[in-house]
């Protein structure tokens, strides 16, 4: 009569939920059997994620702190972007010109640029030197010497300008040597006779000048880039003409851009197209190639894990935004 009396069905368990009520006064009994209820595959994803989900923490939190690999690595190539992007913004801001760099390509300002350096160009009103051509923002080599003012190893600024003005041929990258007036016999009257040899003006296309402007050379050619057999083949250079001055050199990195290109068939920059026949044999003339994201003129720089590999993404963007110039 025991068993009966205890006022309870055998198996009953109403007395174990009675003893863990007492426990738990503020627990309601039935949310052990909610949480046993919670689907095993939601669990699974909540701890895979560290704990974080779409429908507890939000989409923004989510995508931010999750450990799906597939969202990691969206994550990543976002935020090498983004860092590219700011690379890209802080270059522009300080030079005014997009893309901001260029690859070297030929060896005519050697040894002050090498085939492959990245060089870093600004707008030709911005820092200006000591002796500038009127407005132009433009020191030449005669009024550096007489300045004192110099880049990359001599007197005056080199500059990046289109040859002849045209747009569809590289751009060069040489010193500007001295300004012309109109009709001036330059040749005569600024021109040194070590780079014109025994020429006359007579003999010289682009003299008298048709019009005021730069008379151009690369360091390491032997005349002037308006001289027959130049490799230039550009008459007097009109400021117009000028998109840029350079300012720092970076040696070796523009390989990267003028890589790329090659294997591309100059489809990222232009190549040279010929112009007027010139009489003698031609000199080397400095070209430079865009680098930076969407450029199509001078040349500038991966996926390598952590804040390496994002630095590395972004200089990469950078040399392949630059543009291929020639000198």
């Amino acid at each position: 009569m025991s068993g009966s009396s205890s006022g309870d069905p055998p198996g009953d368990s109403g007395g174990d939920d009675r003893e863990r009520s007492a426990a738990n006064p503020g627990r309601d009994p039935s949310a052990g059997d909610a949480e046993s209820s919670q689907p095993r595959g939601d669990r699974g994803r909540a701890d895979a994620d560290g704990g974080v989900t779409i429908e507890d923490d939000g989409v923004v939190r989510w995508f931010l702190e999750t450990d799906d690999e597939n969202v990691v690595l969206v994550r990543d190539v976002a935020s090498s972007v983004a860092l590219v992007a700011v690379v890209g913004l802080l270059l522009f801001a300080v030079s005014g010109l997009w893309p901001p760099l260029v690859a070297v390509e030929s060896p005519s300002m050697e040894p002050n640029m090498h085939r492959g350096d990245l060089i870093f160009i600004v707008d030709d009103g911005r820092f200006v030197g000591d002796g500038s051509v009127g407005d132009t923002g433009i020191v030449t080599m005669q009024r550096g010497e007489e300045s004192g003012y110099s880049e990359f190893g001599n007197p005056g600024d080199v500059i990046v300008f289109r040859p002849n003005g045209e747009t569809a041929t590289t751009p060069i990258i040489h010193r500007a040597h001295f300004w012309v007036e109109d009709d001036e016999r330059w040749v005569e009257t600024k021109a040194s006779e070590e780079f014109v040899g025994d020429a006359t003006c007579e003999e010289i296309v682009s003299c008298p000048a048709p019009y005021a402007g730069f008379i151009t050379k690369g360091d390491n050619n032997p005349s002037y880039d308006q001289l027959p057999g130049s490799g230039a083949r550009t008459n007097v250079v009109k400021p117009e003409w000028v998109t840029g001055k350079a300012m720092y050199r970076i040696p070796w990195l523009g390989h990267v851009r003028l890589t790329v290109d090659s294997l591309l068939g100059g489809m990222i920059a232009p190549t040279p197209t010929a112009g007027a026949p010139l009489q003698g044999p031609a000199d080397p003339v400095t070209t430079a190639s865009a680098a930076g994201p969407g450029a199509p003129g001078p040349s500038v720089g991966g996926g390598v894990a952590g804040a390496a590999g994002l630095v590395g993404l972004a200089a990469g963007g950078a040399v392949l935004a630059a543009g291929r110039y020639r000198s």
